[in-house]
């Protein structure tokens, strides 16, 4: 049988329910709380931060793409205030608004998380690696599109809705150059993380080296004119 006759096993919406699969798996862990995505996606022409926080990153080598999370107050807060008490924080000492920067290191760590799970299934299950950014984090008060300063031949955009146990929403956007994977031959991709597992490596790196998820205004000025704003 020849390359071309062998099945297509993963293509873009695939790489996007791996992702999506990936928010759902690290911010129920996180918040002891249920997050769920709709289960229809759209088709979009542009990438975006949005009001009232929005948390992005960059990966490359076996692909390039720009994931983007965008989060409304209420979501960003409901998202860090049950994180904070999972990890054992009392309620009177967390922050009261999305703009403290104690909320955006939060949402950033996550967003690490997140990419991390997904670049592990990526290596798992696609057989190739990439590599990512320090996600960064931005407090918006209106849109900012964003464009990948990466060769896009055939890029491809899709938006999916989530949804928190109290029903706030927010958003993720993906970029990404069309890609296809076919299987050569069979192999074993079920060395999958334990949660707890992710969890527990996730705090030990955030201990031994935190690196701020927002960077200075002079770095997040050069990050952003390399993204085409």
């Amino acid at each position: 049988m020849t390359v071309e006759n062998k099945k297509v096993v993963y293509g873009t919406e695939d790489l996007l329910i791996t992702l999506c699969n990936s928010v759902t798996r690290v911010l129920n862990i996180a918040m002891h709380s249920k997050v769920h995505y709709s289960g229809m996606v759209q088709r979009i022409t542009k990438v975006g931060l949005k009001p009232d926080i929005g948390c992005f990153v960059l990966f490359d080598g076996g692909f390039t793409g720009l994931v983007v999370l965008n989060f409304a107050a209420d979501t960003a807060m409901e998202v860090y205030e049950k994180y904070m008490l999972n990890m054992g924080m009392p309620k009177s000492e967390l922050a009261k608004s999305h703009t403290s920067d104690e909320v955006g290191n939060i949402m950033g760590e996550l967003m690490n998380q997140i990419v991390g799970d997904f670049t592990g299934k990526v290596r798992r299950e696609l057989q190739t690696n990439i590599t990512q950014n320090q996600p960064k984090m931005l407090v918006l008060n209106k849109q900012v599109m964003l464009s990948v300063d990466a060769p896009l031949d055939r890029p491809e955009m899709r938006r999916v809705t989530f949804y928190t146990e109290k029903n706030n929403i927010f958003y993720l956007e993906l970029a990404i150059d069309r890609t296809e994977f076919i299987k050569l031959h069979d192999f074993d991709s079920s060395d999958e993380l334990d949660p707890d597992e992710l969890m527990a490596l996730e705090q030990g790196n955030q201990e031994a080296a935190a690196a701020p998820a927002e960077a200075p205004a002079a770095d997040n000025d050069d990050l952003l004119r390399s993204l085409g704003m």
